[in-house]
């Protein structure tokens, strides 16, 4: 469809493009180490072993959360048909948000670009995607599972014993414990599942079993069940970045092993932190509201001004229509 603020903008694209290729040159002629070579850096050991210092407060600065395969931006989560083409426009739930309810574009971090279903769980993708305010985990505050905790769009943090890691995420309280001798399976699946490391080099390579099937992959529908087992390696590249790699296999939904892999970047600001995301209580009034005897939130309307007009926004809340997700 035809821009129509195209030949209004023609100046600002040109003076954007001149800087965007000005940009290409320079990042062609510096050195980058997030693309160093694997083995060319070796990390500080933790004192008095000859393990890898990971210890710090990492982050993934990407739009995997939104969808691990490459996308287009769009208008907002949820869309409905507009006028007079078709074309997608902000349905009800988000079009007070404008441009702060929209989807970042943003590039694959699958290896081969798509991920392999299976027919019929493609259909289920699909339907995942269509449906994902209503259907994702993370707008209940559900614990995000692994590999999700860690491109979630919040820093967290890496403390390194003798014997086990930990991982604290703020998302949600969530965190999850890395064995670095052989435990006993717990014999239960739970949200983040059972985490058994070791070292292969510099490489932290962890296995993870024992998962649900309730948690996703992003907030684009991609999803698993519970025969879900995923590989995880974390390699130091220099002294600011660790390469994350995670292999992902379920025979249930997938016809193969698939791989992910991105940059997590440490936070070097002073007095950097995790801090606690605790959104159980941010979604108590979505989740439980509808059991009130009064229902409490039922209307709103805000005045956008010339740019928006009035906005208005009646609620009624109903018992649900399907098995709770």
């Amino acid at each position: 469809m035809q821009n129509p603020f195209r030949d209004s903008m023609i100046v600002i694209g040109t003076a954007a493009a001149t800087a965007a290729v000005i940009g290409v040159v320079l990042l062609a002629v510096r050195p980058s180490g997030v693309q160093a070579p694997a083995g060319a850096y070796r990390a500080p050991r933790i004192p008095g072993a000859n393990t890898p210092d990971l210890h710090g407060i990492w982050q993934a600065l990407n739009s995997a959360n939104w969808n691990l395969e490459g996308h287009e931006a769009r208008a907002a989560w949820v869309l409905q048909p507009g006028v007079p083409n078709g074309g997608p426009v902000p349905a009800a739930p988000v079009l007070a948000l404008g441009a702060a309810g929209g989807i970042p574009g943003g590039l694959s971090v699958v290896e081969g670009g798509e991920i392999p279903y299976k027919p019929d769980a493609l259909k289920t993708r699909k339907e995942n995607f269509d449906g994902a305010i209503e259907r994702d985990p993370e707008v209940k505050c559900l614990l995000p599972g692994v590999p999700r905790a860690t491109y979630l769009p919040y820093p967290f943090e890496i403390i390194q014993g003798t014997n086990e890691i930990m991982i604290v995420y703020g998302y949600s309280n969530a965190g999850r414990t890395l064995h670095m001798r052989q435990v006993d399976d717990p014999g239960i699946d739970s949200w983040m599942g059972h985490s058994v490391g070791k070292w292969e080099g510099d490489t932290l390579v962890v296995d993870v079993t024992n998962l649900n099937g309730g948690t996703w992959f992003d907030r684009a529908g991609n999803f698993h069940s519970d025969a879900l087992h995923v590989t995880e390696r974390y390699t130091p590249i220099d002294a600011h970045h660790l390469m994350y790699e995670a292999t992902i296999e379920d025979p249930n939904v997938f016809t193969r092993p698939w791989k992910i892999r991105m940059p997590l970047y440490r936070r070097v600001e002073d007095h950097a932190q995790v801090f606690e995301y605790r959104c159980v209580e941010m979604v108590e009034e979505l989740i439980y509201g509808h059991l009130r005897k009064q229902q409490l939130v039922k209307h709103w309307d805000a005045d956008y001004g010339r740019r928006g007009g009035t906005l208005v926004v009646d609620i009624k809340r109903n018992p649900t229509r399907q098995e709770d997700q």
